[in-house]
């Protein structure tokens, strides 16, 4: 019996604005080890990342490809000049970044290249809590608000790519007279709801606030009506809210009731109407979700024809 060919190795990066990680490996159950670099200038930090891959695969072996999943805005249709670009972020320095291209020339390996959001429902829908899932929304929560979709296993793209932290949601009545952190947009969910819209309406961080604090009552105001109109809009079999602000004890479960409270009855499904605890929840990988769904777009990459880097 012939044995089975070996399982490729892949490198990863998931690309945020503090801080670069980068696994090394075939799966969640073998990554080799996950480097830690910070995010300074882009030629500084890509550089690092080269490095560190080129020492990988001289301890561990060839890299079969690499996958990116990184902050936006990102250029993700292949047919733009800006495919593997972050594009218009508010990151500073970081604007028209050719970053999979710069990958790939300093590499010589595929490239796939998505948002983190995006990298981490794959993640989930493959590994985690969005296993079995033809429709995944993961909702990530913290410095910013993002999210990401998985349809049959492959990430949603668009016109360009789902910005669902700049939704407008109903304001509760306690950030009426708060305009908002967002800059381009001032009260929609990322400028009501993100770690610092709480910092600055409530003078507080979020891990300063205690449980008892009303701005949970509020944030999972804010949150319920975003899932609440995902639940309507993208009709998901599943919501993952992950990030650092959700790690606030207790809020979860109250975003769960309060969707319950805003949909109202009105999607009659048992997902909904009998499992609301499983239709909402928390990651099943964790804070891995990124950086195992960075890997995962790598190992889609390795698989596919068309050697040029491409996006899924």
């Amino acid at each position: 019996m012939n044995a089975a060919p070996p399982i490729p190795l892949i490198g990863a990066v998931e690309a945020g604005g503090t801080t670069f990680l980068l696994p090394t490996g075939t799966g969640p159950d073998d990554l080799r080890e996950v480097e830690r670099i910070p995010t300074t200038s882009p030629a500084e930090t890509l550089r690092r990342c080269a490095e560190y891959f080129e020492a990988a695969r001289a301890k561990h072996g060839p890299l079969a490809a690499l996958g990116v999943g990184t902050f936006g805005p990102a250029g993700l249709d292949p047919a733009q000049p800006d495919w593997g670009f972050i594009t218009t972020t508010p990151k500073p320095g970081w604007q028209q970044t050719d970053v999979a291209g710069y990958f790939h020339r300093s590499l010589g390996v595929p490239v796939a290249f998505d948002t983190d959001v995006n990298a981490a429902a794959l993640g989930e829908w493959k590994w985690g809590a969005g296993r079995g899932c033809e429709v995944l929304l993961y909702l990530t929560v913290g410095t910013g608000i993002g999210g990401g979709v998985t349809f049959h296993g492959q990430p949603l793209h668009g016109l360009l790519h789902p910005e669902m932290g700049h939704i407008p949601i109903w304001k509760p009545t306690a950030l009426a007279a708060f305009p908002g952190v967002c800059p381009w947009h001032g009260d929609c969910l990322e400028g009501l709801a993100s770690g610092p819209a709480i910092a600055a309406r409530w003078g507080r961080t979020a891990s300063e606030l205690p449980p008892e604090h009303e701005a949970w009552e509020v944030e999972a105001e804010c949150l319920a009506a975003a899932c609440a109109g995902f639940a309507c809009t993208l009709s998901p079999h599943r919501i993952i809210l992950g990030g650092g602000v959700m790690e606030a004890p207790g809020l979860l479960a109250k975003v769960q009731q309060k969707s319950a409270t805003r949909l109202n009855g009105y999607l009659q499904h048992p997902a909904i109407t009998q499992r609301m605890a499983e239709f909402i929840t928390a990651p099943g990988l964790g804070n891995r979700a990124g950086i195992l769904g960075s890997l995962a777009l790598g190992m889609a990459r390795a698989t596919s024809r068309n050697q040029e880097p491409t996006s899924l």
